[in-house]
């Protein structure tokens, strides 16, 4: 049975505890949708209405072309019958009544043509027209049948009076302006329809470019959203792999850590196995067996406790001198309680155990005399630590190469997020160390 990594846990942790709002698009990519949607919308309504003017305006023509058509025809028959009525007057030749009777039966279905077209739904003033253009022609041609009719009966200078009367003269003047204005008026309903399917023809282009950029836009967005996407999942390999590593390097220093603590058990059984049965040696056994015991401690110290554990500085820099401390060393060490957090534990505590392994193998311990001296302090959350040591002069690596002790300190640096200075001179080095005490994210 396999046991889930710690990062396949912690991912599904976090992809189960995201709420339903967590998982779905960001408001902009919504907003985004929406405008797309709306343009789409406007468009095809745009669109719609452009048609649907178009085609007002073709019904519009062909309804305008009609009815012109039908009033010209109406005033040319009344004017042919007129013709023929006015040879027939002067004449009396029959041959004159057949462009008249013609004229006659092409007004009569000229007429009911128009009032087809304009059908029985008219505003006001046209339905006015249309009944005085009915009229007028009516009384046009009943004053024509009336002059033929006399001059039929040779009644001529009854039809010479009639002729000369202004009545048909009139009712030809009026059927002209009747017509004319409904000309005018259907003209102008045309022009209204051109203007309007012009209009609803000059919007689609803007809306057209309108909509291509919002496209572009939702394109660009998805393609970013895709981006975003492969990078999360990029990250979220990259976590996976780095907590495989971290769960290898936490196993390797545990491995490590039991290996150096079986050493240190190792020495000490063959220090002790050397001076057996040897009554002289037991005190220096003894002496060597507590220093052992005392490295085991420093050597826990700085693996750390625990990253939400804290460590009291006064204790963590006692145990790391212990191994090394005797009545020949001297050593001062002056500071009040400094509690450091459980991350600093490591990095501070190798530290300090390099400065003590160094002023013993180069050092103020190296000889007789020497005096290590350690004060520390904090205030506004930053803690200052000084390493002075005196009696045995020392100088700076030369440059371009790094031991591990100054490696080693680099690394320290940036784990507690401060600074560590070292100060060579001819009375011996000084480390001033300076870090916060607090998380900035805490």
């Amino acid at each position: 049975m396999t046991t889930p990594t710690r990062a396949g846990a912690t991912a599904g942790a976090g992809e189960s505890g995201l709420r339903w709002w967590q998982r779905a698009p960001r408001i902009p990519t919504l907003a985004l949708f929406a405008v797309v949607a709306l343009a789409l919308l406007g468009t095809f309504a745009l669109i719609l209405a452009t048609v649907e003017a178009e085609r007002t305006q073709r019904e519009q023509a062909a309804r305008t072309s009609g009815i012109l058509a039908s009033l010209d025809e109406i005033v040319r028959a009344t004017m042919s019958g007129e013709t023929g009525q006015r040879g027939y007057f002067i004449t009396s030749d029959t041959r004159y009544l057949a462009p008249y009777r013609e004229g006659a039966a092409q007004y009569t279905a000229d007429l009911a043509r128009l009032r087809e077209q304009m059908g029985s739904d008219l505003p006001i003033e046209q339905s006015r027209l249309l009944a005085e253009i009915g009229r007028l022609g009516d009384a046009k041609w009943a004053e024509m049948s009336d002059v033929i009719d006399l001059v039929a009966q040779r009644r001529i200078p009854d039809a010479h009076a009639r002729v000369l009367s202004d009545e048909g003269q009139l009712a030809m003047q009026g059927l002209r302006r009747a017509v004319a204005r409904l000309e005018d008026i259907e003209r102008v309903k045309l022009d209204e329809a051109v203007e309007r399917a012009a209009v609803a023809e000059s919007r689609i282009l803007p809306s057209l470019a309108a909509l291509f950029v919002v496209i572009v836009c939702a394109l660009a967005l998805g393609l970013w959203q895709a981006i975003r996407k492969a990078e999360a999942e990029a990250l979220a390999e990259g976590a996976a792999a780095i907590a495989e590593a971290r769960d290898r390097a936490d196993l390797l220093a545990k491995e490590l850590n039991h290996r150096v603590k079986n050493l240190f058990a190792v020495i000490l059984a063959i220090v002790k196995m050397s001076a057996r049965g040897d009554t002289a040696a037991a005190p220096a056994v003894d002496r060597i067996a507590k220093r052992i015991h005392a490295l085991v401690t420093a050597h826990e110290v700085t693996q750390g406790t625990g990253q939400d554990q804290t460590v009291d500085f006064a204790d963590l820099i006692g145990k790391v001198i212990a191994p090394y401390k005797s009545s020949s060393e001297r050593c001062e060490l002056t500071g009040g309680t400094m509690v450091l957090p459980g991350k600093h534990a490591v990095p501070l505590g190798l530290v300090l155990h390099e400065l003590v392994t160094n002023a013993v193998k180069y050092g103020a311990w190296s000889q007789a005399g020497g005096l290590l001296r350690v004060t520390w302090s904090h205030a506004g959350g930053q803690a200052r630590v000084v390493w002075e040591e005196h009696g045995v002069a020392t100088s700076a690596p030369e440059p371009g190469r790094e031991g591990f002790g100054s490696a080693l300190i680099r690394s320290s640096e940036r784990q507690l997020d401060g600074t560590i200075e070292r100060r060579f001179g001819e009375s011996g080095i000084v480390v001033e160390m300076t870090f916060p005490l607090m998380d900035e994210g805490a």
